[in-house]
Order: C-alpha cells, then sequence, then structure tokens
C-alpha cells in the first residue's frame, strides 16, 4: 500500500539582493607639502570676501594645513592629510621650533635681544625663553606691497625661534620689547626649510614613521 506523501516545508522564498555596496578606497597615501605662503593670503581654502587663499595655488584634494601663518606674514607653511602628521607638527605640546626671520623698526639693543631670549610678557602670559639673534639683511624676494618705511628711522633684521604658536605672537614679543614689526619670513619648522621655493611654489616631501614622531 503507498505511503501518504510528506508535507515537505516549503523554503521561503529568496529576497532579490540589493545594491552591494561599493568597496572601501584604501586609505590615501599620506602626503606633506611644503609651501612658500606669499604676503596678503589667508591660510585657508575658501573665503567670502573673494581674498586670496591656499586654494589659488595648492589644487590638492584632502590636505589642510598644520599650523597657521597669518595674513600678512609670509614664507614656509605644512599641509597634510595625514592626521596625526598634523597634530605632530601643530599642537604645541610637541615644542616643534619654528625659525623666523624679522624686519624691525628700530636698533635693536642687546638688552631687547636678551629679553627676547628670556621671554616676553604678553597679555595671555609671558612666553617661553626663545633664540634671539641679530641678522645680516637676507636675500628674499620682494614684497608685494612693499613694506612701508618711515626715513627717519632705520630698521633691522632678527632671526627668532620660538617653540610655541600664539596668535601673532613673533609681532607681539617684539612690540613687547620696543621693536614693531614690520616684516615677517618664516624660514624652518623642525628640519623642513624654504630652500628653492619661491613665493607661492609647493611640493611633496616623502612622509616616513620617523617624520611622524620626531
Amino acid at each position: 500500500m503507498p505511503l501518504p506523501p510528506r508535507n515537505t516545508p516549503r523554503r521561503p522564498a529568496a529576497k532579490p539582493a540589493g545594491p552591494r555596496r561599493p568597496p572601501k578606497a584604501p586609505p590615501a597615501e599620506p602626503r606633506l607639502i611644503l609651501f612658500n605662503k606669499p604676503f596678503d593670503v589667508l591660510t585657508q581654502f575658501s573665503d567670502g570676501e573673494g581674498r586670496a587663499t591656499l586654494k589659488d595655488f595648492i589644487a590638492v584634494p584632502g590636505v589642510y594645513p598644520a599650523g597657521r601663518l597669518d595674513r600678512d606674514s609670509e614664507g614656509l607653511l605644512l599641509l597634510t592629510n595625514d592626521g596625526q602628521l598634523q597634530a605632530r607638527i601643530a599642537d604645541p605640546k610637541h615644542k616643534l621650533p619654528k625659525t623666523y626671520w624679522v624686519q624691525v623698526e628700530g636698533e635693536p639693543s642687546e638688552e631687547q635681544i636678551q629679553r627676547l631670549r628670556d621671554g616676553v610678557e604678553l597679555n595671555d602670559g609671558p612666553t617661553l625663553p626663545a633664540q634671539a639673534r641679530p641678522l645680516d639683511e637676507p636675500q628674499l624676494w620682494p614684497r608685494n606691497p612693499p613694506v612701508r618705511f618711515r626715513k627717519s628711522v632705520p630698521t633691522r633684521w632678527l632671526e627668532l625661534v620660538i617653540k610655541e604658536g600664539r596668535n601673532r605672537q613673533v609681532r607681539r614679543m617684539t612690540a613687547a620689547v620696543g621693536l614693531p614689526t614690520l616684516r615677517l619670513v618664516r624660514v624652518r619648522i623642525g628640519d623642513w626649510t624654504l630652500d628653492g621655493l619661491e613665493p607661492g611654489q609647493w611640493k611633496d616631501v616623502p612622509v616616513t614613521g620617523a617624520t611622524r614622531s620626531r
């Protein structure tokens, strides 16, 4: 006698496959860019007032400044797409030395230079001791527009090395000792320098593990 048919359970209908997620893009290679920022250029990539910005010089997506440089200052600015490296350069706790060539109004005395070395009292507290020395007039590009001088007042150059990053710190330091800054050029950050870069030019430099941790 034939057996009754078994009640075979139905398999649920297969759901239509949804759209596949695109594979994650591999992380971007770390980049470090050295840029010689001209006078009157903002250290940002956009501005609602039509002023010159980094976008006018650097067409590299995904990089951002590691630190700041005032609009009325010139010289070395570092940009990176690597957050760890950005923090290493910009965070004051790492005390990365920054070297400036400063044209000041007046004739610096040894007492004024020593005050810069010892640290200067500013409205947000005393600065750390700095390296300061007189400097023969450096061979720099002409500034556009030129610095306005007073015919009756001499000007001199100083080299100043600081390990902080307060707002307009170098200008405030020289003003505090009676030497107003007329022109300010950053020439070195750590081991990175302006060598070979004209105003508005930039170049890539290698990024290594040692670069991030030094």
